[in-house]
């Protein structure tokens, strides 16, 4: 590796994350390769990072003030996860900012020591009538957040 080559991303092991959500696999999501394809893992960090706020009170999808918008997404694929298998989703809160915060995903296979996938997406959070970005994030999702860092 020289100087101006960026070091190969590397699977992560369970203890990067601080939480985990148990997935289920579907028929659905497999793809030609007989493994489930790409975009589902989007669909995963989504849902994953979306029912934790949900379930914690500090997104309401309906009626809420603040909602976040994905402006940045990215994904490593280290093995391949297939139906029918279990998947264990790890989350982490990376950074914080004013009005933007990167999660990170990482996505086990059932009893696997390292993720078959991680990746990050950005939300910026933003008034759910302008669109426009939040001076500050809201104190109870800040806080929700940072107990994920």
């Amino acid at each position: 590796m020289t100087a101006s080559t960026p070091a190969r991303p590397q699977p992560h092991g369970r203890d990067a994350y601080p939480i985990f959500r148990r997935i289920t696999t579907r028929w659905l999501d497999n793809d030609a390769y007989g493994h489930v394809n790409n975009v589902v893992y989007y669909h995963w960090f989504d849902t994953v990072v979306n029912a934790h706020l949900i379930e914690h009170g500090v997104l309401d999808i309906q009626q809420g003030q603040t909602i976040g918008l994905v402006v940045e997404t990215h994904c490593n694929y280290f093995s391949s996860l297939a139906f029918p298998q279990n998947v264990d989703a790890g989350l982490r809160v990376t950074r914080i900012g004013s009005s933007s915060v990167r999660y990170e995903v990482g996505l086990f296979a059932e009893g696997e020591a390292q993720t078959a996938a991680h990746g990050h997406f950005v939300h910026v959070y933003v008034d759910s009538q302008t669109r426009r970005p939040v001076s500050a994030l809201p104190p109870e999702l800040k806080k929700v957040l940072e107990d994920l860092e």
